[in-house]
């Protein structure tokens, strides 16, 4: 297997950085990450322990983030009314025919946030993950308002013995877009809860969402510097998608003129060159998120899978010779 190399050089004002691939892929891969860090493919399984939020559970607010509804991407295998190993199991057992060769998995605590529990009740959660022979690691998903001191330095002991990740839902750098969404916290939180993290040797993950109402293209393009500051490892990029069952569905049926959609081709247009203003040293995790059919309202991508769609991003790249990284300017 060819994997890509990676050659740097700065001249007086700008950090330039240019890839020269053995491989054809033009931007920094998860799956070759976690081959470099394990020696072989991991496979997440999913799991829903049972947690809430603090903008649900009225520690801060009701409602939830008006984008979300967590059954829109929760397996169906997952359900707080089973412990962490049977889930664990049953994840395995899911995955077994489509990754065959699979022999190590990562549990990953998706639903809600995952770390918005006192302490004590963590311990027990996480302990159960920890000693479950297949897992070798934790992707713990959360808020950047649901860690502290004590909560980083628990994962911290528990990252000497297995991997640990944290992936923090940032979505934005606009507090305005925040707070219209409904997430109760602010991006300044974002950035302290990630070099918290980070400072304790445990990779940070992050969420965006392009495509939030009242938000400009041109700055979600800008939002890239910032984010390319930060001491992430990782990042996951959502396309925003109207969610049956979701407040952002009512609100968009009843203000459509608030909301402007890609469009598949706008999208490709706007992923690719915001990569190229992307720390090249940060794994790109996926470009696209995906829901069922059946929850989805808009936009309408036809019947593309994320899979295919991101062969058409790649392939573009490939097309006008571009990759990530290439206009990347340190702040």
């Amino acid at each position: 297997m060819f994997f890509a190399s990676l050659f740097c050089f700065k001249d007086k004002d700008m950090a330039v950085t240019k890839f020269v691939w053995g491989h054809e892929r033009r931007f920094n891969a998860y799956p070759e990450y976690f081959r470099k860090r394990f020696g072989e493919r991991v496979q997440k399984v999913s799991i829903d322990a049972g947690f809430s939020c603090p903008n649900i559970d009225g520690s801060k607010a009701v409602g939830g983030c008006t984008y979300c509804n967590n059954r829109s991407f929760n397996p169906s295998y997952c359900s707080p009314r089973k412990s962490i190993t049977q889930q664990i199991d049953d994840g395995i057992e899911f995955h077994r025919f489509r990754y065959r060769r699979v022999k190590k998995y990562l549990a990953y605590f998706q639903a809600f946030s995952n770390t918005h529990a006192p302490l004590s009740e963590l311990k027990e959660i996480y302990k159960q993950a920890m000693q479950h022979p297949a897992i070798a690691g934790l992707v713990i998903g959360t808020r950047p308002d649901c860690v502290d001191e004590e909560k980083l330095d628990y994962f911290a002991e528990l990252a000497k013995h297995k991997y640990v990740t944290i992936e923090y839902g940032i979505e934005s750098s606009n507090n305005e877009s925040l707070r219209r969404i409904n997430r109760h916290h602010t991006f300044e939180e974002s950035k302290r809860a990630i070099e918290a993290t980070a400072a304790r040797n445990i990779p940070a993950g992050a969420h965006l969402i392009f495509g939030l109402p009242g938000e400009t293209r041109e700055e979600m393009l800008t939002r890239a510097g910032l984010i390319s500051s930060l001491p992430l490892t990782t990042l996951k990029f959502h396309q925003l998608q109207i969610i049956k069952g979701t407040k952002m569905a009512k609100d968009y049926r009843l203000h459509p003129e608030d909301y402007t959609l890609f469009s598949l081709e706008e999208y490709i247009d706007f992923i690719i060159k915001f990569t190229e203003k992307l720390n090249p040293a940060i794994i790109i995790e996926r470009f696209i998120s995906e829901v069922p059919p059946r929850f989805k309202i808009a936009p309408d991508w036809g019947m593309l899978r994320a899979d295919r769609i991101q062969q058409l991003i790649e392939a573009k790249m490939e097309e006008i010779n571009t990759w990530q990284g290439k206009s990347f300017r340190k702040l």
